[in-house]
This record gives structure tokens, sequence and C-alpha cells, in this order.
């Protein structure tokens, strides 16, 4: 009984992170520095930069996102690697034709960079976890 219970919750905890996870669109850029939300402070190569719907009058400055490619959105076929990746959101990409506007590294980790746009599903990393409550027993 406990066994089936475990198994069930299993199911039901990889269903609700699937389903948090939003669909859009991903592009790269090269120059991550001066960024909107770091001024020239770099943060890495693997970062991000929002578009207007994410922006949020720069709320998304510093959250990570995971982003995982879910296909092409041109002719170059099967662009996808099969990875995700978790970015820091550094910047903001006014009039973007993508959701999301990642660093060439870290496009490069879940597609193929030649392909250049790309379908993609993304949510903020930790925004499924919910914090343990400590039992007495």
């Amino acid at each position: 009984m406990e066994k089936t219970t475990l198994i069930f919750v299993g199911i039901v905890s990889c269903l609700v992170s699937i389903a948090s996870a939003k669909a859009g669109i991903a592009t790269f850029y090269t120059k991550y520095v001066p960024s909107a939300c770091f001024g020239n402070k770099p943060k890495g190569n693997m970062v991000a930069a929002a578009s207007d719907a994410l922006w949020k009058n720069g709320k998304v400055c510093g959250k990570k996102f995971t982003v995982k490619c879910t296909g092409a959105r041109n002719a170059v076929p099967h662009p996808c690697t099969g990875k995700s990746v978790t970015v820091r959101m550094v910047d903001r990409c006014p009039g973007c034709p993508s959701t999301i506007d990642l660093s060439k590294e870290a496009f490069a980790h879940i597609a193929n960079p030649v392909a250049g746009i790309i379908n993609i599903d993304y949510k903020e990393a930790g925004s499924s976890k919910k914090k343990k409550k400590k039992m007495d027993i």
C-alpha cells in the first residue's frame, strides 16, 4: 500500500512540474555587458534577456529560469540537444521576437546555434519546489 502511494505521489509530482512550464520562443545574443539589471558587472555566460512580456519593470532581474528546447521554428531539422539549461535573467530585450533571448553558450547547450530561433518550455527555477515543514513526532 505504501509503495503504491509513493509511486502515485511521484507521478503526480512529475506531472505538476511539467504542467508548470510555459511554452515560448528563444533566440540568442553575444554581448552580455552592460546589462539592464547589473550594468557593467559580468554575471557569467549562462545568462538571458527577458522579452517585454517577461520583463515586468525589472522584476525578473537576477531570477533564474530553466529552459528546454522543444523543437524547430525554421528549416533546421531537429535542433534540440535534449538537455535543459538554467540561466540568470540579466537584461531586457525590448521588442524581441522571442520570449527569452539566451546567451549563445546557453542556447548552444540546448540547441544547435545554426537554428537561431527555437521553440522552448521555460519556468522559473525552483518555482515548483515547496518548502518542507519540519514535523515533530
